[in-house]
């Protein structure tokens, strides 16, 4: 995709990337027991952190046996597994369901929750698998 980024020379930045990477972590930890909190997207973004801050902890992720073939597939290709997909679109939906169910919506506030959705939907399908 890109060229990876190196470590960032200025020691106030690294503690920056270091900190915020380790709190994706932690929010990607969450999200694994959680159902409405996405584990991999944090993960993706602590991995582009580490890049910047510390090898050793990028290299853990990567090398996860769980999420470190995702976190390298995306790296590598933007590519996002076929069940990622299938999950995207039945939280969507849901969640979809339960909006219009809970809030009863206005015609101008529904079109643009449909529209934010099927965007995100439109990038979630057009990656590679």
């Amino acid at each position: 995709m890109t060229e990876k980024p190196g470590l960032q020379s200025s020691p106030a930045l690294r503690a920056v990337y270091l900190t915020t990477g380790l709190l994706f972590v932690a929010l990607g930890f969450i999200g694994a027991f959680l159902p409405v909190l996405p584990t991999t997207p944090f993960l993706i973004l602590a991995a582009a952190c580490f890049a910047r801050s510390s090898r050793r902890l990028e290299s853990w992720l990567l090398d996860h046996p769980r999420f470190g073939p995702t976190l390298r597939d995306w790296r590598e290709r933007g590519a996002i597994p076929r069940k990622a997909k299938m999950m995207s679109l039945a939280g969507t939906s849901i969640g979809f369901v339960l909006f219009w169910f809970g809030s009863h919506p206005g015609p101008l506030l529904m079109a643009a929750v449909v529209g934010l959705m099927l965007g995100g939907l439109a990038y979630v399908f057009t990656r590679p698998s």
